[in-house]
């Protein structure tokens, strides 16, 4: 019976740091990713979009993978926007900001974009490029894919995600 009652009191207490640390590392997340778009000089910052999906992609104009990719993510961006998901795209090279201007309009893309800042890496490692992270409505990196992804991953990573929730 003690020994039952000493695994009951582990796993509480096992729960409640694992809570603790993902609320904590949430709360950086949200705090922590704030960017100013390129295109439109706005801010953002990833609470701003609390209630929907967040991709947040790591890339570089000279990365092959990113290039490959952002068709993929223009097409998901303009899917989704206004429902459930966003991308926001966060450039990790030193260009001019009239520079790379010029490389998102002539690429076509129409979602946000920041370029790299200590800030702008709080959300988590990037191991190399492209790196991906998807963001929960509810503020929660819940997924990291390193290398070019498809608008189908990220709905297959979403629609995993919803079906472990509702379980």
């Amino acid at each position: 019976m003690a020994t039952n009652r000493l695994e009951v009191c582990s796993l509480r207490t096992f729960l409640f740091l694992l809570l603790t640390l993902s609320f904590s590392m949430t709360a950086l997340a949200e705090a922590r990713l704030t960017f100013e778009d390129v295109s439109s000089g706005q801010t953002h910052k990833l609470a701003d979009y609390r209630g929907k999906w967040v991709v947040v992609n790591y890339w570089a104009t000279w990365c092959p993978p990113c290039l490959e990719e952002l068709p993929e993510l223009v097409h998901f961006h303009e899917e989704h926007k206004d429902s459930d998901a966003v991308v926001v795209g966060i450039n990790m090279e030193d260009l001019e900001g009239e520079r790379l201007g010029r490389f998102l309009e002539e690429n076509l893309v129409t979602y946000p974009v920041g370029v790299r800042t200590s800030d702008a890496q709080m959300i988590g490692p990037i191991p190399g490029l492209p790196t991906t992270y998807l963001v929960s409505p509810d503020g929660v990196v819940v997924a990291r894919e390193v290398g070019a992804i498809t608008s189908d991953r990220l709905i297959e990573f979403i629609d995993g995600f919803d079906q472990q929730v509702r379980r």
